[in-house]
């Protein structure tokens, strides 16, 4: 556990609730299953544990290089947001109306059934239901929040335009002008919620193998470096690892997301801030930042910036960058001038999968017995939740409305070649960055900001 640990604050808070349980085994050699799920971050035990509640006949096995956990699922900001990479917009545009507005429904739903699980099988991951509140703290931003505030109303979203006093409710940092609230959107310590539902789904009856890397997904088998395993169905949930599987290394992108956490703050400091009701929060940047309030009463705050590695390479030594790190914690003193002083605990970060269209999928292949789901772009934290539910229904022939929302079945193009890839998005990276330092310059929306959109699909 002394390794796992270092991998984020929710990893080292997990070994404060106790002695850590042993590595789970590897695969002892060649196996059957009726399911093979690879990959034991939300994603693969989200599909294991609706598969088991459908069917708990059904002999499921998860099989994960390192251990359950130990990507993006133990990593990432802890925000179980409605949030989809995709906007309304876009998705009536391709989809049509009522699919546009069936996936964001499914998008609010979604953040409820992760609290109802979570509350339903003990899981004590500090789930609040605090909304999220976004920051304008310039009139570009304030004028591009307040548009989306409109939009997110034509697609069934609740948002409240706030001026700087009501925003100061939730949150009081500096130079606010407005901004926007929505409370589709919890506050979770991930680690808790992912480590707790491996120990549901292995109570429910599934198998979970760790230390166990698929070298190779083929038709009704997976090719381990333990072993073959024969199945009929293969469920493919490994995100951003996703690009060193065989076949799929320009399926998506892994793009590295930064995270810091303060000490513990004291109750005086919490009354300059706020966030007493485990609200998560934003501003309007394109480079984007959030934050939380954890349950122990820390400010962990994280961002994007952090540079694409040709390749599509995946490294431990990526998960950090002392300039990445200053520069959030330039910016979470800019927002809150109190925590000047105040010492920085945690640093830590990792991969997310970005696909060419920024547009996540999930689907089954029937001929192969192929499932996947992934490309959350960030937002994978509820989104995983929705994936398993789907592909759970898809495999078992369940003829369910999520079955039929717009991304099940989805293909995004693969990603160019390099050099092409890293040039294109380290070009996105700078121009986020430009376009955000004009706009607090001028307060007029840039156009480097409008290119981006074409970019990112919105």
């Amino acid at each position: 556990m002394s390794d796992l640990r270092a991998l984020s604050l929710w990893w080292d808070q997990l070994a404060d609730d106790g002695p850590s349980p042993a590595p789970r085994p590897p695969l002892d050699g060649d196996a059957q299953a009726d399911v093979v799920v690879v990959g034991g971050g939300l994603t693969g035990l989200w599909a294991a544990y609706y598969l088991l509640e459908a069917d708990p006949s059904l002999d499921v096995l998860v099989v994960e290089q390192e251990v359950a956990g130990f990507g993006a699922s133990g990593r990432n900001g802890g925000w179980c947001s409605a949030l989809f990479p995709v906007s309304g917009d876009a998705l009536a545009r391709r989809y049509g109306r009522d699919a546009a507005l069936a996936m964001r429904a499914a998008m609010r739903d979604t953040v409820v059934e992760v609290g109802g699980v979570a509350a339903a099988e003990e899981i004590d991951c500090g789930f609040a239901y605090g909304g999220t509140v976004t920051l304008a703290r310039n009139q570009a931003q304030l004028a591009r929040v307040r548009a989306e505030a409109a939009t997110d109303e034509l697609w069934g979203d609740e948002t409240h335009v706030l001026d700087a006093a009501e925003v100061a409710e939730h949150v009081q940092a500096t130079r606010v002008l407005g901004g926007a609230w929505t409370p589709d959107c919890a506050r979770v310590q991930p680690a808790r919620l992912v480590r707790g539902l491996a120990e549901v789904v292995e109570q429910r009856g599934a198998r979970i193998v760790e230390g166990t890397r698929a070298l190779r997904i083929s038709p009704r088998a997976v090719v381990t470096d333990q072993g073959t395993i024969r199945t009929r169905w293969t469920l493919r949930a490994t995100e951003a690892w996703t690009a060193s599987m065989p076949g799929s290394r320009r399926a998506v992108v892994p793009v590295y997301s930064l995270m810091i956490a303060t000490a513990p703050l004291p109750p005086q400091t919490w009354e300059h801030i706020g966030l007493e009701r485990g609200q998560t929060f934003t501003d309007g940047r394109h480079l984007l930042v959030y934050g939380q309030r954890t349950t122990d009463d820390r400010l962990a705050f994280g961002g994007r910036g952090a540079p694409y590695h040709p390749g599509s390479a995946v490294r431990p030594e990526f998960d950090r960058s002392p300039t990445v790190f200053g520069h959030l914690h330039a910016a979470l003193l800019d927002l809150f001038p109190v925590l000047d002083g105040t010492e920085i605990t945690h640093t830590w970060g990792g991969p997310l999968a970005i696909s060419r269209d920024w547009h996540p999928s999930v689907g089954l292949d029937p001929t192969t017995g192929i499932g996947w789901a992934g490309g959350y772009v960030g937002d994978g934290l509820s989104t995983t939740n929705l994936a398993g539910r789907t592909l759970a229904d898809l495999v078992t022939g369940t003829d369910s409305p999520l079955v039929d929302l717009p991304w099940v079945g989805h293909r995004s193009p693969d990603w160019e070649p390099e050099p092409w890839r890293w040039a294109g998005i380290t070009a996105g990276l700078r121009a986020a960055e430009l376009a955000d330092r004009s706009e607090e310059r001028s307060g007029r929306p840039s156009r480097t900001a409008a290119l981006l959109g074409r970019f990112t699909g919105h």
